[in-house]
């Protein structure tokens, strides 16, 4: 009797194991990438080490390499923005808490738990930024010493994110 549920079990357990290597791929946790002398951001082709400010990268499903930014508000602009319909897998951003503002090296956090300063007396490579950082009170501490407003990710509005350099708004032009 055990001869002809013998071939069953063998089936069932060929078809659980090969539908337990599939989803494996697709959960895997996505990593910041750590940017060098040539990396370049996705808009522009600007080389991220050569600007100060916050950097941001994406990770799209499909695409072994994310996307770099130079400024994190490029990242909000393509993030938020209504026709942007590709699966995002991760999206990073440097702490800058612990990153120096004007060579930001490392210290890549995930820009969905992270905290902006926007309106600070910094500047990023394209003007006025969202300064992120890991935690409220670096956040806090930095539109102390800046100024600027402290927003959490989703509070972040497509609005905020235009890719202007603050150019509309200055009133010395």
């Amino acid at each position: 009797m055990n001869l002809p549920l013998r071939p069953l079990v063998l089936a069932v357990l060929a078809a659980t194991l090969l539908a337990a290597c599939g989803p494996s791929e697709k959960s895997a946790a996505v990593t910041p990438h750590e940017i060098d002398h040539a990396t370049s951001c996705s808009l522009d082709g600007m080389l991220l080490a050569d600007y100060p400010g916050p950097k941001a990268q994406i990770h799209f499903a499909g695409q072994d390499e994310p996307e770099y930014f130079c400024d994190t508000i490029e990242m909000f602009n393509v993030y938020l923005n209504p026709e942007q319909v590709r699966t995002v897998r991760g999206l990073f951003v440097q702490d800058m808490g612990k990153a120096d503002w004007n060579e930001p090296r490392g210290h890549w956090i995930d820009a969905r738990q992270a905290f902006y300063v926007q309106g600070s007396s910094q500047r990023g490579s394209m003007g006025p930024t969202f300064a992120s950082f890991a935690t409220r009170a670096d956040a806090d501490k930095f539109a102390a010493q800046h100024g600027g407003k402290v927003y959490a990710f989703t509070d972040i509005t497509p609005e905020m994110a235009i890719l202007d350099g603050g150019a509309l708004h200055d009133s010395t032009m």
